[in-house]
């Protein structure tokens, strides 16, 4: 509800209880997490593609502007299995 009155309004929020507000977000990080695990995964897939298509994470870590390390890791924590 507003109220309007000259050149000030005030405004009245009914907040959702504290409880239904985490469970809603509790819900919504679950969600993300699970997406964030299926894109981790992806590209770990797609960094080991370009190393076998460059022959090297070194190659692909250059290409791609990210540290050897970074490449490495992320291959290794996501292993592909074809």
């Amino acid at each position: 509800m507003t109220i309007t009155g000259g050149c000030a309004s005030l405004a009245v929020v009914t907040e959702e209880p504290w409880r239904a507000r985490f469970r809603r977000e509790d819900e919504l990080v679950e969600q993300l997490q699970t997406q964030l695990l299926e894109a981790a995964k992806r590209r770990a897939k797609a960094l080991a593609d370009g190393k076998a298509e460059l022959g090297s994470v070194y190659k692909v870590a250059k290409e791609v502007g990210k540290s050897y390390t970074a490449v490495s890791n992320a291959i290794k924590k996501y292993p592909t299995t074809e």
